[in-house]
């Protein structure tokens, strides 16, 4: 890895390109692969081509696309042009795509095809660019630039001479999802970015001959600094998939890479280990042995292992708090696992580990270079505000001073909003948000991700939101699909049905649907098709599909009563929860799998 002169992303990508000759950089997944000695040309001719068409320094360009070499050269390319990208999530809907396009006052987008039906609104109010090879698709109604001739692009790349870019400019307009209501223009400089990625060394130093398999959108912050900067700063190449991670893409993917790092959200991590993992070892009789839990979690580590390609040595997982047991198995198991935490606000990164050396629960020490402390902190436990100051803290929210001013101290540091404390080895610990922390009838401290964490540890839970009320936590819950069927089909089956479910999924759901069979007329006796009993030929069908519908719900709530208490057994008395609804609908969440909580209770 060299030495930056620079923390500037047209330096990066010069000296990367020179640096890495002969070394494959971008790919998508069976595709010609970028090489290095490509992306300064290639990068080259885009900002010249941009320059053709009216793009100035300072002006920003928005980038809206799926992962893929493309994004990478059109970034670089706006960066040497002397402009502003403003990456945009491709979950957001069209409205908000243009709610961000306007506010942000941006000159001209680059889109790629699948998502250009979302700018259809945006057609005569800016330049509108082709991903691909940056083709006008559509002009601003104030006059449209004459595309130019490839002689004309290849005269202008040629004589190209990139527009001076201090590290203090502008890199960066990031729009956050908007955990906590409206999103936000993060404004990041290039020293935020590109020192923050400098900076991760203390972590992970990547090798040329590393390939990592890029699976989270190159929008967000995370992914764009620890899976796209750090790779060009360090000669490692990208591989990219052409459609969602889903199971039946990832593993062929994994197959075709092998890769040795990727970077996840922890929701992948935890689906894996809840679907596959502990039903596997559940199986295995000799599991509920004490003695021999420890190789049976090895074997099915190297199993989990195996299933990631074989190769892997950096597995980082951010974006959002991991499960405590799933982190105590990767850890028993031996999976290269590494945590960090930051803010869209710091470019990402604030702390983190090494696969192997990080202490339970924390998110690592804070990285050489970034200042951290602890605000306020409780006498009894340490806890306060994490506050950060360093070269990677944003400047400010774009045309927002009041939310700006609102961020910082008065003596400079940064409010991340989150609560945590730092132990005697200098290991960061985040418990929650300052905004969503209860406060307990006692005057203690009530973190609902934790009460969340052991809902999410029943077999039956895909996922649920604790909230607090008059009454005390509430906790909302999403039971799995397979779970509401086996459910529905049990109380129309009978008891036979009750018997091969509390086998199949456990004796609760069993026991549910004992329960349902039991409150309805007619006893154990199973419903007939139409829902209930037979009480007569002229029974309404509308009375039959709403007893049907009544049993399904008294199976459902007995079985959420059973969550409720098996979790209140886990937890202190203080943060027990008192009530638990059922959540029919998923829960809308941010791009790296948080709920959006201040939609809820609402809804």
């Amino acid at each position: 890895m060299y030495e930056p002169r620079t923390f500037t992303i047209p330096e990066l990508v010069e000296r990367s390109s020179a640096t890495y000759k002969g070394r494959p950089a971008l790919a998508m997944i069976g595709g010609k692969p970028v090489m290095y000695e490509e992306l300064e040309p290639l990068s080259r001719r885009r900002a010249a081509l941009l320059g053709l068409l009216g793009i100035e320094k300072g002006d920003r360009v928005a980038l809206v696309s799926e992962n893929r070499p493309e994004w990478g050269l059109s970034y670089f390319g706006i960066s040497r042009a002397g402009a502003i990208a403003v990456p945009i999530l491709t979950d957001f809907t069209a409205e908000q795509m243009g709610n961000i396009l306007a506010h942000a006052e941006a000159k001209a987008v680059i889109v790629s095809k699948k998502f250009l039906p979302k700018l259809e609104g945006e057609r005569g109010k800016r330049l509108i660019l082709d991903v691909e090879d940056l083709g006008i698709i559509a002009t601003a109604s104030s006059g449209a630039p004459s595309y130019p001739s490839e002689a004309e692009i290849d005269a202008a790349a040629a004589a190209f001479s990139p527009p001076p870019v201090g590290e203090d400019e502008l890199a960066s307009i990031v729009y956050t999802s908007g955990t906590t209501g409206l999103s936000k223009g993060v404004m990041l400089t290039h020293k935020n970015l590109v020192w923050d990625a400098y900076a991760c060394r203390s972590i992970i130093v990547l090798r040329r001959r590393d390939r990592l398999l890029s699976i989270l959108p190159l929008a967000h912050a995370y992914e764009f600094t620890i899976g796209f900067l750090i790779p060009m700063m360090q000669g490692s190449g990208i591989w990219y998939l052409d459609r969602p991670p889903s199971a039946t893409a990832l593993l062929p993917a994994l197959k075709a890479v092998r890769p040795t790092i990727m970077l996840s959200v922890p929701l992948v991590i935890e689906k894996v280990y809840r679907a596959s993992v502990i039903p596997g070892l559940e199986k295995i009789g000799l599991y509920k042995v004490k003695a021999f839990k420890p190789l049976l979690e090895r074997l099915a580590g190297a199993k989990l292992y195996k299933t990631f390609g074989g190769k892997l040595r950096f597995f980082g997982v951010g974006g959002a708090p991991l499960a405590a047991d799933v982190e105590a198995f990767l850890r028993r198991a031996r999976f290269p696992f590494a945590i960090g935490y930051g803010l869209t606000e710091t470019a990402p990164m604030v702390a983190g580990f090494h696969p192997f050396r990080g202490a339970p629960r924390s998110t690592g020490p804070a990285m050489r270079g970034v200042e951290l402390r602890i605000a306020d902190p409780r006498p009894d436990s340490g806890e306060g505000e994490i506050q950060v100051r360093g070269p990677n803290v944003f400047p400010g929210y774009y045309k927002d001073p009041v939310r700006t001013a609102e961020a910082f101290t008065q003596d400079g540091w940064f409010r991340t909003g989150d609560l945590g404390f730092v132990d005697e080895r200098g290991m960061v610990h985040v418990r929650g948000r300052l905004k969503t922390m209860i406060l307990g009838a006692s005057g203690e401290n009530i973190y609902p991700e934790e009460v969340e964490a052991v809902l999410n540890r029943s077999p039956y839970v895909a996922e649920s939101l604790v909230y607090g009320d008059e009454g005390g936590l509430t906790a909302l819950v999403q039971l799995k699909p397979e779970i509401l069927e086996e459910l529905s089909a049990g109380v129309h089956d009978g008891l036979e049905r009750a018997e091969i479910a509390a086998e199949k999924f456990g004796h609760a759901v069993g026991e549910a649907i004992r329960h349902a069979l039991e409150r309805i007329e007619g006893g154990h006796r199973a419903l007939p098709a139409g829902g209930i009993p037979q009480t007569g030929a002229d029974e309404r069908e509308s009375g039959r599909i709403e007893k049907a519908a009544k049993s399904v719900e008294l199976a459902v709530g007995h079985l959420l009563d059973r969550i409720k208490k098996e979790a209140n057994e886990k937890l202190a008395a203080f943060s027990r929860v008192q009530k638990v609804e059922r959540q029919d609908e998923p829960f809308e969440k941010t791009p790296t799998q948080k709920i959006k909580r201040f939609l809820y209770p609402k809804k």
